[in-house]
């Protein structure tokens, strides 16, 4: 079983990681899960892991939540490696348990993409997403993305495909990141998932500069080639980390989103395990989700496609919750709705394991756009997911994480939408979908960013 192992940091450490060499065994704690039968993965280059500062008698969940974060403990170091599948794995989780350096050994799960149901027709064009967004009055406000940096963390981006679609698709190749041994590079990856996720989220910021994190081109492997590990997750955010630390605090604008998710169980640590993902605050991932957001990033994750009409093949989970960072309670969750505004069948339901009210929205799916997959639809809530990062990425052209934070703006989105299904928030379409009139009147309350125009919108 690959996994996670999250070590109090050290000189030694911190010195490998400056130098950006492997950590040696000898240096770290790891030597001696490494005798009980860990073989370390010295390919991964290790992460430094922001530590929340909480209460002693917190149980975690507050990560999850949307209550202010203080990330100002010393930070930990996350290194990968495998451990026995048999009897054997108990051996190093003892050893783990024992030793105070190590903080933790959690899963490292395989993460694939979020399909669509095959052989459904496409139920509009993204030319009508465009006009159930209000795309017009976004580009008439100013909001179009620009200067916005939009980052779509799946299985690389080809920029010619976007083009020869008409999108402008600017990228910026230095801040991107591409797992080890992948030969092709930011922008050239292979037309696919990605390129999809891509051209849905320009629908409604035509002008953001996209980040390509291609995570789910893993060669750690899984089942398909379009499996990724969770670690590589983390490696792509600890880089979105250092992008956004290096954004002036008055310009900073980053929005991730991410059409992917676990499916299996069986992937995972049983819930109630110290090391678990889908069901824990505390793990490495999802501790990293949270100290991006509490910095000032937007994060968006696909609902999943495990809905009950129609789900997908691969998941079993008992019920089909939303699991893991897709159910985190500092991230929008998305759902899936048609052109006709109607849930799509294989749109995943509530409620979340992490924060229990989700989905947060419900946006555009299965439609006619990007061409990756012609002649079938841009579909699942990988559609919907990224077609609601652009809207996002749109009102951060003016309002930027000083002004406006991560968690006001998702709250902003929830108060103004239209609502869907029941009345009020319901576990099949959140608190409904976007409404951009709505939208646009609440932020003509909140101040624009610096060279925005007026530091206050008239109201």
């Amino acid at each position: 079983m690959r996994v996670l192992i999250q070590l109090r940091s050290s000189h030694q450490v911190r010195a490998a990681l400056a130098a950006n060499e492997p950590v040696p065994a000898a240096a770290t704690a790891a030597e001696a899960l490494m005798s009980a039968g860990l073989v370390l993965d010295q390919s991964f280059e290790p992460v430094e892991l922001p530590s929340p500062r909480l209460d002693a008698e917190d149980d975690g969940r507050v990560l999850a939540m949307a209550a202010p974060l203080d990330f100002s403990e010393p930070a930990t170091t996350v290194v990968r490696g495998v451990i026995p599948d048999d009897e054997g794995a108990q051996a190093v989780l003892a050893a783990a348990g024992a030793n105070p350096a190590v903080l933790g050994v959690f899963a490292d799960p395989v993460v694939e993409r979020c399909l669509t149901c095959i052989g459904d027709p496409p139920v509009g064009t993204h030319k009508d997403v465009a006009r159930l967004l209000g795309v017009g009055k976004l580009t008439s406000a100013g909001l179009t993305g620009q200067g916005v940096h939009l980052a779509i963390v799946d299985s690389g981006i080809n920029v010619a495909h976007l083009r020869d679609r008409d999108q402008a698709a600017k990228l910026d190749a230095a801040k991107s990141w591409t797992p080890r041994g992948v030969s092709s590079g930011p922008g050239r990856h292979m037309v696919d998932h990605g390129t999809m996720c891509a051209f849905d989220a320009g629908i409604a910021a035509p002008k953001a500069t996209f980040l390509d994190h291609a995570v789910l081109l893993s060669q750690q492997g899984g089942p398909t080639p379009m499996a990724g590990l969770l670690s590589d997750a983390v490696r792509s955010y600890a880089k979105l980390r250092t992008v956004l630390d290096a954004m002036p605090a008055s310009r900073r604008a980053l929005v991730v989103s991410n059409s992917w998710g676990m499916f299996d169980p069986a992937w995972d640590f049983p819930v109630g395990h110290p090391g678990n993902y889908s069901n824990n605050p505390r793990h490495p991932f999802n501790v990293i989700v949270a100290s991006l957001e509490a910095a000032g990033a937007d994060i968006l994750f696909a609902a999943g496609n495990c809905g009950r009409d129609c789900e997908d093949g691969r998941c079993n989970f008992r019920r089909r919750p939303i699991c893991g960072a897709n159910s985190h309670g500092r991230v929008l969750s998305v759902a899936g709705i048609d052109t006709k505004r109607k849930r799509v069948g294989y749109s995943s339901q509530g409620p979340g394991r992490l924060a229990a009210a989700k989905p947060d929205l419900a946006t555009y799916t299965h439609f006619k756009g990007s061409e990756v997959y012609a002649p079938d639809p841009d579909g699942g809530t990988s559609a919907a997911c990224p077609v609601l990062a652009g809207v996002v990425a749109a009102v951060r052209t003016k309002y930027r994480a000083n002004r406006l934070p991560p968690a006001s703006l998702r709250s902003l989105l929830c108060k103004t939408a239209d609502d869907l299904g029941r009345m009020g928030f319901d576990h099949d379409h959140g608190w409904g979908t976007v409404d951009t009139t709505a939208l646009l009147a609440a932020l003509a309350r909140v101040p624009v960013a610096r060279g925005g125009g007026s530091r206050r919108r008239p109201s």
